[in-house]
């Protein structure tokens, strides 16, 4: 069991961290998760889904939506400075944002550790450990590209939200899948979404 930090930004892209958080529940893995306000109006706008403030009421409604798992879940809010990730003493495993807005991103780039998503972000680089951003933004402007230069240089992986059509997609959760597949690839986590280049790729037949 891996402990995968995941935080929910406003960005649009919400069916990929929901998605993402069912594989790794699903995968018997162990989730703190943490979201900002815009992200829950984001659910609201692309999966109909109400996001509560309260952490605790947020773990239950999770936790039912997903059952059954053999992961663990846990929720915290912005400013929960007792959290695990909070600090290079208990950094867990790896972090993921997804999606990640160019203003966490930037708060992150410039060490801007105001709220528990820039910080468990800052541990992450700070302690050497996996960092994943999934940015939903276009075009991106050069401030942008310099601040993901910026994180690249200090170890964080920039993983744009971009699907591929060699695996013959057939319709918006298989393009979903494929990016989930390539976080959970980085993450060193085995998935199945998808088939590694190589094996066949073809259509299914009808």
């Amino acid at each position: 069991m891996k402990t995968i930090t995941l935080a929910f930004t406003g960005a649009s892209g919400l069916p990929y961290g929901m998605r993402l958080l069912e594989c790794l529940l699903r995968g018997g893995q162990r989730v703190q998760l943490v979201y900002t306000q815009a992200a829950q109006i984001v659910a609201k706008q692309e999966l109909d889904m109400i996001l509560p403030t309260r952490p605790q009421d947020a773990l239950r409604q999770l936790q039912a939506h997903f059952a059954p798992y053999s992961g663990e879940l846990r929720v915290y809010g912005r400013d929960d400075w007792f959290a695990p990730m909070a600090s290079g003493s208990n950094p867990g495993d790896a972090m993921v944002i997804c999606p990640c807005t160019m203003g966490t991103l930037a708060a992150v780039a410039h060490g801007m550790s105001d709220d528990l998503i820039a910080r468990a972000a800052d541990v992450m680089l700070k302690e050497k450990r996996p960092l994943l951003l999934v940015p939903r933004e276009m075009p991106f402007s050069i401030i942008h590209l310099e601040n993901m230069l910026t994180l690249a240089r200090a170890g964080a992986t920039i993983l744009p939200p971009n699907p591929a059509f060699y695996t013959h997609p057939q319709s918006i959760a298989d393009m979903v899948d494929f990016v989930v597949a390539r976080l959970l690839d980085h993450l060193g986590l085995s998935q199945q979404l998808i088939l590694p280049w190589g094996q066949d790729n073809s259509p299914p037949t009808s």
